[in-house]
């Protein structure tokens, strides 16, 4: 996917960017007038994921000043009201889910009860909107100088991490796990489809932002040579963190299987007054074979509450479903020594990232602003920063009530999936079929002095519209196949996540995010048709 997808998709809106000195829209209308709703489109699915994305450095705001307790709130279960046992809810789930999904969400059974705003995390959020207002105020110049420090301080935390995280005791397990292939799932069409989209918003591709940021470049910049470091530094990225994170699983995964063993020898143990020490964890299935042929009827009352102990099971879990940060790491956090410390850098470093990549979103939508002429010659850029930010906040309160957790995943799982594909198809067409393979490579020719070879030209013009073309089918057919769409939602009763379905609003809801930004593209060729049409009908008149 990195080679060819993302590296020459990366190239291409770099070159556009830096050709067209403008931002999306206006580098679009460059290419064709025809095309201003791509760069319109781009704008419009940057906004919805502002809107959605500001919300983790919410909840990383959160974690980040929870962290200074001691002991960690999430490390241990609160008592009932009656102070006689744990809270109930906490111990179906365990401390961790209970933190994130009571404490920190209080979240609702289902998104029809909305409930009201949780105002510590609301005020979180304007924290976190003021934050990215402070780096953004003075456009690029400010916003350079912000990103790297947001880019390189986590680096120096991950290689902390990464010496803490190869020294604790079962990290091999989820190093092995991450190394070893997983064939089934290679042949599944949708890992393929997460891959792709996984390469979209690791390098920014769609979103406008790469158009934005590389207008401000020399025009002889060697954006080759940018696109190629740029991809392999982020790929590179991505497998170091990767290590890392597989690392804390494992230890994670270790822990709660050797725990899940201790409590069913201590059970076997004490039900069937075995001899302490003889029952160990190397010789524990020989021993329950033995004790369920000796003693059938009693080893069959004690069964159910014998739990199946799995290492790969654990292993499993530990990398599906959402709120990873804040469920899996924070789990594996609490059993470390020292665990504020571990925390507090954890959830900065996950604030640091997160602004850096709301600079990015920002400034996709903030440069097509400041472009226009109409917009800029009555605002300073100042004020269309602050507007922009406190739109968006005021938006992104939706996200801070009880069932915004399950509009959060709506945004993220349906705001710019399927629009980003169509928006990066559109505009490898474009370059390639509309304005012209050759007089585009001619353009970099005369911005770079270097000639374009034929792999970036194969990737444009055939590859990689092809395999999005794919994508975009495998996309729409694994939708079609599933039915109604559902969502997992959290069931206090059983202290477990439960599939739901979308109700109609929702589901309508969903198919706007969709056809907000797809539209556009159509619907602006679709006006700008018009005024020409208007413009020569009223010249001939005049004639």
């Amino acid at each position: 996917m990195l080679f060819v997808e993302g590296m020459p998709l990366l190239y291409l809106e770099l070159a556009v960017g830096q050709r067209m000195r403008q931002g999306s829209i206006g580098a679009w209308r460059t290419v064709s007038p025809y095309l201003s709703g791509v760069g319109v489109a781009s704008m419009v699915v940057s906004f919805f994921l502002t809107v959605y994305y500001n919300v983790i450095n919410t909840w990383a705001f959160w974690y980040l000043f929870q962290s200074f307790q001691d002991p960690l709130p999430w490390s241990v279960c609160p008592l009932n009201g009656n102070h006689t046992g744990y809270d109930e809810e906490c111990e179906k789930a365990s401390s961790t889910q209970y933190f994130w999904y009571r404490k920190t969400l209080n979240i609702s059974p289902s998104i029809q009860d909305n409930g009201g705003v949780q105002w510590e995390l609301a005020l979180c959020l304007i924290l976190a909107w003021l934050v990215v207002y402070l780096c953004i105020l003075r456009g690029t110049e400010s916003t350079g100088k912000v990103v790297y420090f947001t880019a390189l301080l986590p680096y120096c935390v991950l290689i902390v991490y990464l010496v803490r995280g190869l020294t604790l005791h079962g990290a091999t397990n989820g190093l092995m796990y991450m190394f070893t292939p997983k064939v089934k799932q290679l042949a599944d069409p949708k890992a393929w489809i997460n891959a792709a989209t996984q390469i979209f918003f690791s390098l920014g591709l769609g979103f406008g932002s790469l158009i934005a940021f590389a207008s401000y470049n020399e025009l002889s910049s060697n954006c080759q040579k940018h696109a190629i470091i740029v991809a392999l530094i982020n790929s590179s990225t991505s497998i170091f963190a990767s290590i890392v994170t597989f690392s804390i699983y494992g230890f994670k995964a270790t822990f709660n299987y050797e725990d899940c063993l201790n409590k069913v020898i201590l059970l076997l143990t004490n039900y069937f007054d075995l001899e302490e020490g003889s029952l160990t964890a190397s010789n524990l299935e020989e021993v329950k074979g033995h004790l369920a042929s000796t003693y059938p009827s009693k080893y069959s009352e004690v069964f159910p509450q014998i739990r199946n102990c799995s290492l790969e099971s654990e292993l499993g879990t530990a990398v599906q479903g959402s709120g990873l940060s804040f469920i899996v790491y924070t789990e594996a956090i609490k059993n470390m020594e020292v665990s504020q410390l571990w925390s507090v850098l954890y959830f900065f470093m996950l604030l640091m990232l997160g602004i850096g990549s709301m600079l990015g979103n920002t400034a996709a939508i903030l440069t097509p602003l400041t472009d226009s002429r109409v917009i800029s010659s009555h605002l300073p850029k100042e004020v269309i920063s602050g507007l922009v930010c406190l739109i968006n906040c005021a938006i992104g309160l939706v996200f801070t009530t009880e069932a915004g957790s399950y509009w959060f995943d709506i945004f993220n799982d349906y705001a710019a999936t399927l629009s980003l594909l169509l928006i990066v198809l559109v505009e490898t067409v474009s370059v390639s079929y509309v304005y012209g393979l050759r007089r585009f490579e001619s353009d970099l020719k005369a911005m770079t002095g270097q000639a374009v070879n034929w792999y970036w030209k194969a990737m444009w013009a055939i590859v990689s519209p092809l395999l999005i073309i794919s994508l975009f089918i495998f996309y729409l057919s694994d939708y079609v196949l599933k039915g109604t769409l559902q969502y997992q939602a959290w069931d206090a009763t059983q202290g477990q996540l439960v599939t739901r379905d979308y109700p109609v609003y929702a589901l309508a809801i969903i198919g706007l995010l969709v056809a907000t930004s797809i539209m556009c593209i159509p619907l602006v060729a679709l006006g700008v048709f018009i005024m020409r049409c208007l413009k020569r009908g009223g010249t001939a008149l005049v004639g």
